[in-house]
């Protein structure tokens, strides 16, 4: 049978425009990866995201999240996201982007989540989000990892002294190690995943956990003693494989962006109230709870930020410091 002119053009304007429709309704999907548990605040703040991104981009992009260290522990997670195996990944472990991100976590360097966010939020902060694109990323945000505080099962940690001789968990981040070492106490660097038997068969004594962490994760069942010394924070750093984001449309990406950053207003105002109401509920739980007078700690400290002014440069050590001090 054959075909006049008008039913071929007709025919081939069919097969164009159903080759634009499926170009359109092709869905990009982002893979977005963490290790904490899928009970955790992070969670439920990338389950806003996900819902945010898919209602603004109207399903162009989707988001499949990896929780509970499924694709890996943090480090490998951020090295991944390095090179696209995972488009999207959040945590503390980022020396695959620049060891100089955990600036942000030398010993006693905040006092409150307001200050964390006023420096985040001015100068440090876009400081801290230029060292990532060279490397192939790109920071979408800082969620409070929060601060960190002394958990063992030998006794209460109130002065320097009680943390001799110590076997402490901590995260494979160089200036928590040689905090914990010059606090007198001794660092081994277990991944997340590992932690929980770790301290119940006894491998290490106690731990210096972020106290969400430190309840999702079901630690207290196996610490007797929590001593809230305040003494390290830590950022949940959010970032994204660049290319992976620069493939995008520019409506979709500005929509990621978006939700990104309403994403992180609302975590900022969850994670004052969690704090309010844990330390109350793991007292609940049976942990013997002390408040740490950090000053002995604080006059210790002053090697890590020599070690780390020369591994990070003064410059930037100086103006972090600086802008905590103003915030």
């Amino acid at each position: 049978m054959r075909l006049d002119r008008r039913q071929f053009i007709a025919g081939a304007a069919a097969v164009s425009a159903f080759a634009i429709t499926g170009r359109a309704n092709a869905a990009t999907t982002l893979k977005v990866a963490h290790a904490s548990p899928e009970e955790s605040l992070i969670q439920k703040a990338l389950l806003r995201f996900k819902a945010e991104v898919e209602k603004e981009t109207g399903g162009s992009v989707r988001i499949s999240l990896f929780a509970n260290g499924l694709l890996g522990d943090e480090g490998p997670i951020s090295e991944a996201v390095g090179d696209g195996s995972i488009d999207m990944g959040l945590g503390g472990v980022v020396d695959a982007i620049d060891p100089r991100l955990n600036v942000v976590s030398l010993p006693f360097l905040f006092d409150s989540f307001t200050q964390v966010h006023a420096v985040l939020d001015g100068p440090v902060g876009a400081e801290l989000k230029a060292m990532a694109p060279p490397r192939g990323y790109e920071i979408l945000g800082f969620l409070d990892s929060g601060f960190r505080s002394f958990t063992n099962n030998r006794h209460p940690i109130a002065a320097p002294a009680d943390m001799a001789g110590l076997k402490m968990r901590c995260p494979p981040i160089p200036v928590i190690i040689e905090t914990v070492k010059v606090l007198g106490a001794l660092p081994q660097a277990i991944p997340y995943g590992e932690v929980y038997t770790s301290l119940q068969s006894g491998v290490v004594d106690g731990a210096e956990p972020e106290l969400r962490d430190f309840y999702d994760a079901k630690w207290f069942e196996v610490q007797k003693f929590l001593s809230l010394s305040n003494y390290i924070w830590t950022a949940n750093y959010w970032y994204a494989n660049k290319a992976k984001l620069d493939g995008l449309s520019p409506a979709d990406r500005a929509a990621v962006t978006r939700a990104a950053a309403s994403t992180q207003a609302w975590y900022r105002g969850e994670i004052g109230n969690v704090y309010a109401s844990l330390i109350a509920t793991l007292g609940e739980k049976g942990l013997k709870i002390n408040q740490v007078d950090t000053a002995p700690f604080k006059a210790m400290v002053g090697p890590v930020y020599e070690t780390f002014s020369k591994e990070y440069g003064a410059a930037l050590v100086s103006s972090v410091r600086a802008a905590a001090q103003k915030a």
